[in-house]
């Protein structure tokens, strides 16, 4: 049974989190065995293959959000509906696969981004028209794939994942996807590698510090369950909005008031909301309450890049590693 984000959400991490698969995306394929990354925790980094890391024979099957897609052949007239994909199609070494990217692909810089090309609001007939072998996106928007696939396109559904592992399978079946398997075991081990090292060098503390990350100035924000919420928790701190969505009804992303939010009193304070709203620290200490706020009265409020901080991929390691030099000012205080 597929999940389905309320459309808000959605939007708040750029067209990345429409929906969310029971399960992580998997890969198989015919000629060739995938990659299989052990975990993302410190003492599990190690990236195991069941093969030689090599680039596939086509056609391969992969088993992404949706269920199974084939490709025929290796792909080189890509369309990316997804910033997250765009990032990680880019990373893992198929920049020059990629035709093009929808006009919130603003990363990286060589992306060749479409400003006509809306992942809310898709035209198939010019997608269609674009001549595309393969499109990655992130949402099933307006039977969009039923509409590729009519015209024989075969589509990638990525949604947001749960967990920092599900991001590194994501990475995996791109790179399986397009022919890139090499680099995407590359990218996988250097981002694990980052990872374990922001951790062990991380400060540690007999009471976890809590957090409140703020995706908008409607005060969305994370839960644990959510990969934003693991890189947290993998430094040891604690979201305020855990409380809040103990049922798991809003998917780990909750809608809080700011009564909540006085009421928890979280120790720092992340804005992944500084590009979209234009917070600010000085806008948040100055909103009504907040100013008896442990994180606003020890000036611990990090403003955060929206895209970094709400897209997966190998920049959750630039979130991380923020993450952990707050907490070092947290400690260089007492």
């Amino acid at each position: 049974m597929k999940r389905i984000f309320a459309p808000t959400i959605a939007m708040l991490l750029l067209v990345s989190a429409c929906g969310a698969g029971d399960q992580p995306a998997s890969v198989t394929t015919g000629p060739v065995e995938a990659v299989t990354t052990t975990s993302a925790l410190p003492d599990e980094t190690t990236t195991t293959t069941s093969a030689p890391v090599e680039d596939p024979d086509f056609p391969v099957t992969i088993m992404d959000g949706m269920g199974e897609v084939t490709i025929e052949s290796r792909p080189v007239a890509i369309v990316s509906l997804s910033p997250s994909s765009t990032e990680i199609l880019f990373a893992v070494g198929a920049g020059d696969q990629v035709l093009a990217v929808d006009s919130l692909s603003n990363y990286p810089d060589t992306a060749p981004l479409d400003p006509d090309l809306s992942a809310w609001t898709p035209n198939i007939e010019a997608i269609i028209g674009m001549n595309p072998d393969l499109v990655v996106i992130s949402g099933d928007t307006g039977d969009l794939i039923a509409g590729l696939n009519a015209a024989g396109i075969p589509v990638v559904t990525h949604f947001a994942p749960a967990t920092i592992d599900d991001v590194y399978a994501q990475i995996e079946q791109v790179g399986v996807a397009t022919g890139n398997i090499a680099g995407a075991a590359a990218v996988v081990a250097q981002m694990q590698a980052d990872i374990a090292g922001i951790i062990a060098g991380a400060p540690t503390f007999d009471v976890a510090p809590t957090y409140y990350h703020e995706l908008d100035d409607t005060l969305y924000s994370v839960t644990t369950q959510t990969f934003i919420g693991q890189v947290y928790g993998l430094l040891g701190m604690v979201s305020v909005a855990d409380p809040a969505d103990a049922d798991g009804s809003a998917y780990g992303y909750p809608q809080l008031s700011a009564e909540y939010l006085v009421d928890a009193d979280p120790d720092l304070i992340f804005l992944a909301d500084t590009i979209c709203c234009g917070v600010t620290a000085e806008s948040v200490a100055g909103r009504a309450g907040w100013e008896t706020m442990a994180a606003v009265q020890n000036g611990w409020i990090v403003q955060l890049n929206d895209d970094v901080a709400s897209r997966w991929g190998p920049r959750i390691v630039e979130l991380m590693r923020a993450a952990a030099d707050a907490l070092s000012l947290v400690v260089s205080s007492d």
